[in-house]
């Protein structure tokens, strides 16, 4: 099969490396170019390499924008897109420099008719899927409560994050806004938009700007999910950062537990024996092939009509919840949410 959309990604930092290669492996599609400041760092991915937005889009004409850079450039690079006529784009997270801006940009973008995608791919490693669809068969009953410990062993000492992502010592907001936003968006995924929040965090590691450790409790009709973070100890796996952590899925006839290998298991209630539902395996990409699992739903979506999930409009849920959990935070109380 020939291929059919035209892909240009900008960006060719640690994270985008995923991206790139991901997109090498979805035959529909013909990657066209890669930009990024430091066109060295373009031109290592083998593919026409630009220096800027503006030559990468004049010449490649992508049908589709793949956003893989920090924050600040967000809103400048999808107004570009929309005044390039380019119909989707997917845009990294965190999405834009401030939750106004993400409004201002979404609209901006529906206005256009603008197809714009928040590429927030933990939803789509496979152990979240395999959950989902248990939940959605009923088999551990009514979901009561969630919990995710995240514990990726990357948070201790001067050197943290500097080895790969040394931009996150600066963050004033870390942990929820770089890290747990992904648990948001689960959460969301498995038992829908929360109506209220609780959190308490906190920065145990002196050398970063923002928290790294704390607690967030949901509050999703009678079910409840706990995200317990703490970015500086660790969990039983030999690759910690595939899951970043273990999590349970209880309901009032079972419970679903996913270990640091990846494996989802299944235990009836009032029973001792564990099923195993997703086995342990290996992966290409990042957390499960995530990246490759939402470029590929992307892809579907554009050239077959598929509903798409994490349009920006629909995320913004996401980034309302997370202004709800600083909130909570500084106030030391329970924070309701609108429906």
């Amino acid at each position: 099969m020939s291929p059919d959309l035209r892909v240009a990604v900008l960006g060719a930092g640690y994270f985008a490396q995923f991206h790139y290669e991901a997109w090498s492996r979805i035959p529909e599609v013909h990657l066209v170019g890669a930009a990024d400041q430091d066109i060295t760092r373009a031109q290592a991915t083998g593919l026409p390499a630009f220096a800027n937005l503006d030559a990468l889009i004049e010449q490649t004409n992508p049908d589709l924008l793949d956003i893989a850079t920090p924050p600040p450039t967000h809103a400048t690079a999808i107004a570009r897109a929309i005044d390039a006529g380019i119909s989707t784009v997917i845009c990294q997270k965190p999405f834009c420099t401030s939750h106004e801006e993400a409004i201002r940009v979404t609209s901006l973008a529906e206005r256009a008719g603008l197809r714009l995608i928040i590429h927030e791919n933990f939803r789509f490693q496979p152990w979240y899927r395999t959950i989902k669809g248990a939940l959605d068969a009923g088999e551990i009953g009514d979901p009561l409560q969630v919990t995710f410990r995240l514990r990726p062993g990357d948070g201790q000492g001067p050197r943290a994050y500097l080895d790969r992502q040394p931009y996150f010592q600066t963050m004033e907001r870390f942990l929820i806004h770089e890290t747990g936003v992904h648990w948001v968006d689960t959460f969301r995924y498995l038992l829908g938009n929360p109506t209220a929040v609780y959190a308490d965090l906190r920065r145990l590691n002196p050398v970063i700007a923002g928290e790294d450790a704390g607690y967030v409790l949901f509050d999703h009709g009678p079910a409840r999910a706990l995200f317990d973070g703490n970015r500086l100890l660790d969990h039983k796996a030999e690759q910690t950062r595939l899951t970043m952590g273990e999590a349970m899925v209880e309901g009032t006839r079972g419970t679903l537990s996913l270990s640091g290998d990846g494996a989802v298991q299944s235990r009836r209630f009032g029973e001792q024996d564990n099923r195993v539902v997703l086995p342990p395996q290996t992966y290409q990409g990042f957390g499960g092939d995530c990246v490759y699992a939402l470029q590929s739903h992307v892809v579907a979506s554009v050239l077959h009509g598929a509903a798409v999930e994490n349009a920006a409009a629909d995320y913004l849920s996401v980034l309302d919840i997370e202004d709800a959990i600083y909130r909570s935070a500084a106030g030391g109380q329970k924070v309701s949410l609108s429906s």
